[in-house]
């Protein structure tokens, strides 16, 4: 007798798996038919019938193998892509026009969530004379998050006429933007030691509570510098939790970049300075375009975009879809 395909697969993973166990107990059953017509085979007068038989089980046993694996493997990819992360916008260059285009990413990647039934929530901001962010950072959670929104990191550039210019002419602006995967899996081991922890009392509009407690909080890692706030919960403990979240994905991250940057010392940091060279994307009022400058592609709707309507941008960026670039003015 042939050695069943128990003995060249094994079946045993794929039994306690609840995505696959069931596809696991009909291809036992399968095996134990395939047995059978083995056995029948050796029987001349069934062996034409037997041999058809195996040819089809073992068939739909190598599809169900097929299966199986691709479910497995799929189901790892899952588990290593983070569906939290690290949101941080910056103003660049560009003085508080940068801050309110900073403002306005922010808006058009809160609608952009809300869209996809994401959570987005504030855990800290530094807000200009003019209302705009000098710096803002959001945790933004659910399915594919970091899947779509990690090309979103680098400069982006404005080119509007800012609500402050009384002459009408067209200012170049910029705004950083930095995405940093919380994984929950990541062992970083940090030392109480090198913390220092501090509280303050939670900014914000009404409340009575506001101004009152102390439960912001403020984490130092004094090797290497990083600092984190978070005021966006209304306990001590839950805000000093997530900002020990943050610091460690900030952690992951840097740690990331030092081992890219030894492989190619030419890269730059996906925050880079800020300075209008430096663009992923430019968004340009005046002709109600968009470009990604990356895949050389355009969009026109600025309005729907800053909105949060970026899916079919990210969508591009995703399966690599070029297009013709059309210049900017500088």
């Amino acid at each position: 007798m042939l050695p069943s395909r128990k003995a060249m697969f094994d079946l045993e993973p794929f039994k306690t798996n609840p995505k696959t166990i069931y596809l696991a107990s009909y291809y036992q059953n399968l095996a134990t038919k395939l047995v059978e017509a083995k056995a029948l085979s050796a029987d001349p007068s069934m062996a034409i019938l037997a041999a058809e038989e195996i040819t089809e089980l073992e068939k739909q046993l190598a599809d169900l193998e097929a299966q199986m694996i691709e479910i497995v493997k799929k189901e790892e990819v899952e588990e290593a892509t983070p569906n939290s992360l690290i949101l941080e916008i910056r103003a660049g260059a560009g003085g508080g026009e940068s801050a309110l285009f900073a403002s306005d990413l922010a808006e058009m990647y809160r609608g952009y969530a809300l869209a996809q039934d994401w959570s987005f929530a504030l855990l800290d901001e530094a807000k200009s004379d003019l209302g705009g962010y000098k710096d803002v950072s959001f945790e933004v959670t659910g399915k594919e998050a970091y899947n779509d929104l990690r090309y979103e990191m680098g400069v982006h550039r404005v080119q509007r006429v800012p609500v402050t210019e009384k002459q009408g002419r067209v200012h170049t602006s910029t705004a950083s933007v930095a995405i940093m995967p919380i994984r929950q899996f990541e062992k970083i081991e940090i030392n109480p030691s090198d913390l220092e922890i501090s509280f303050t009392r939670s900014g914000g509009a009404g409340g009575q509570n506001v101004n009152k407690v102390e439960t912001a909080v403020r984490i130092l890692h004094k090797p290497s510098g990083l600092v984190v706030r978070c005021q966006s919960e209304r306990s001590q403990q839950r805000n000093k939790d997530k900002a020990m979240a943050i610091l460690m994905a900030k952690m992951e991250s840097a740690k990331s970049e030092a081992e890219e940057k030894k492989m190619s010392t030419e890269r730059k940091s996906q925050i880079g300075t800020g300075d209008r060279s430096e663009k992923i994307r430019t968004y340009n009022y005046l002709q109600d375009r968009i470009t990604d400058h990356r895949i050389k592609k355009s969009w026109h709707g600025l309005e729907q975009i800053m909105a949060g309507a970026i899916g079919p941008i990210i969508e591009s960026l995703k399966s690599g879809q070029t297009g013709e670039e059309s210049e900017d003015s500088e």
